[in-house]
């Protein structure tokens, strides 16, 4: 007889079901486990042995062939100590083999028989509840599978509380979703001193999940700036909740409460690699730029980061979902987040310091923020200058709009622009619009279309450039309550476009031929 108990095995955000066959037979005791695992995977069996033997049951003195199938999917995780130690018992006759065959079943055996920690619970939950099956996982997992009500979850602490539950000597409960989080409001954008221009560029850029570049002077308050947009941002929704846990699920980083609202706010250093700002390495994880779906990618230092990887950046910009390819997989994950980058505009910091400046200006900040690619450079909507603040604005008291006011003009934005696109998949702000709808959206008046007309022929911007102007001077008549893209609209738009050495480049003059 062959016992079976179903698992699963990840590619990206897939979980695929797999089938754990158990097999004992007569012959030279033996314990095989075949069907393309890895090094954990195998060494599965050591501990499966232990854990039996802290229940006092021995193997058989038989032949044991455990087969993972599909025996061509690659196994990964020790999530499979679980399945194979259900399966075994099963084909032991401890347990049932028909109520083992519907169950899915994740989880890492320790030596003494307790069930430790595993990532993926929710997207397995899912799978489950696909397959019209209940779940098995430990108990600092059941809140986050239990999120998925179609399936029900059994989370029990140990292998022995989980046999006394299926032999009826003790039934377990099944677990309950945790509660879901919010985190407080900590840092408010009150407390930045001055920085008008860049409070209202931030508010910009979050009310429409508008690209935003900063550049400044070091101390200027570049960070301290982006560190407090997570508090005007609107708390994800359902189906955002869902998506960005299921990608922190793979990444082990969840808390034991399961689902959070708090959209993600991702700092990666400067020296991260390209694996883990893009995503792969081994078992093709998700990298920063998932991490960070439905919320904010911070890169602090930008020029400072490798070119190679900043360049990678530019087609999950666009395109919203990630492809990481490699010899034995091509893994898809999503990627909607919001990039906020700031840099210093040469590398000591003081270009713009007559007083401070070294004897290469402007040539140093030529070097130094041509790092950053003209294509890279142009998928950002908003770019703004932040000025050093006076020492006189530091000693005043707080002042402005809170975090608070800001985020409820922010929610009333963001709730107009789902109205909006309600009907248009995949569009769920003004950043996201493109082709026949950019047109419908965006309607400008007659002086406003023609302002922006002028300026895109005088300072030769791309099609790409003049979308972006559109879609930012849209958020900005979204804030004003208003349905036509008025002139100044487009003119505040422009201002973020076009700022600092860009607005003062003078134009090149083509000399007529002079005729006789």
């Amino acid at each position: 007889m062959v016992a079976r108990v179903q698992t699963v095995a990840f590619q990206g955000m897939e979980a695929r079901i797999v089938e754990v066959q158990c097999a004992i037979n007569a012959g030279l005791p033996a314990f095989n486990l075949v069907g393309l695992p890895d090094k954990a995977v195998s060494e599965a069996k050591e501990r499966v042995r232990a854990s039996l033997t802290a229940l006092s049951l021995a193997l058989p003195a038989k032949r044991i062939t455990v087969n993972l199938s599909p025996a061509d999917l690659p196994k990964e995780g020790s999530h499979f100590d679980l399945p194979i130690a259900l399966a075994l018992l099963a084909a032991m006759d401890v347990l049932s083999a028909d109520e083992m065959a519907t169950q899915v079943a994740m989880g890492e055996l320790s030596l003494d028989g307790k069930l430790m920690p595993v990532i993926g619970a929710l997207p397995a939950a899912l799978a489950a509840a696909e397959a019209d099956c209940s779940l098995i996982c430990p108990a600092a997992c059941g809140a986050e599978a239990a999120w998925v009500g179609a399936v029900q979850v059994i989370a029990p602490p140990t292998l022995l509380t989980l046999v006394n539950h299926f032999t009826g000597r003790t039934a377990l409960a099944p677990a309950e979703p945790g509660e879901v989080a919010l985190e407080p409001l900590s840092r408010c954008l009150s407390e930045v001193k001055g920085q008008e221009k860049a409070k209202r560029a931030l508010e910009i850029a979050a009310a429409g999940r508008h690209h935003i570049f900063m550049v400044g002077q070091p101390g200027s308050g570049k960070s301290m700036l982006a560190a407090r947009l997570p508090g005007i941002l609107p708390p994800l929704d359902a189906t955002e909740a869902l998506e960005t846990s299921m990608i922190h699920s793979l990444a082990g980083l969840l808390d034991e409460g399961g689902i959070n609202r708090t959209r993600p706010f991702r700092t990666p250093h400067h020296t991260a690699s390209m694996a883990a700002i893009v995503g792969g390495g081994r078992g093709a994880k998700p990298g920063e730029i998932s991490l960070a779906h439905h919320g904010v990618l911070f890169l602090d230092e930008f020029p400072e980061f490798p070119r190679t990887v900043l360049e990678t950046l530019r087609q999950p910009i666009e395109t919203g979902d990630v492809v990481v390819a490699r010899a034995n997989a091509h893994v898809k994950y999503p990627c909607k987040f919001m990039l906020v980058a700031a840099a210093n505009p040469c590398r000591c910091g003081y270009m713009s310091d007559p007083t401070r400046s070294c004897a290469r200006v402007p040539l140093c900040g030529d070097d130094y923020l041509g790092k950053i690619s003209g294509p890279l450079m142009d998928r950002f909507d908003i770019r703004i200058e932040v000025p050093p603040v006076r020492i006189s604005d530091l000693a005043s008291a707080p002042e402005g709009e809170t975090s608070a006011e800001i985020a409820k003009r922010i929610a009333r934005v963001r709730e107009l622009q789902d109205q909006r696109y309600k009907e248009h998949p995949g569009v769920r702000v003004n950043a996201d619009i493109e082709g026949d709808l950019l047109e419908e959206t965006c309607i400008t008046s007659e002086s406003a279309s023609d302002m922006l007309t002028r300026a895109a022929d005088r300072f030769s911007l791309s099609a790409r450039a003049y979308h972006r102007i559109l879609r930012v001077a849209r958020t900005i008549a979204d804030l004003a309550s208003e349905e036509e893209i008025a002139r100044a609209h487009i003119a505040e738009a422009l201002g973020y476009r076009l700022t600092g050495n860009e607005m003062a480049r003078p134009q090149k003059i083509v000399p007529t031929k002079k005729t006789a």
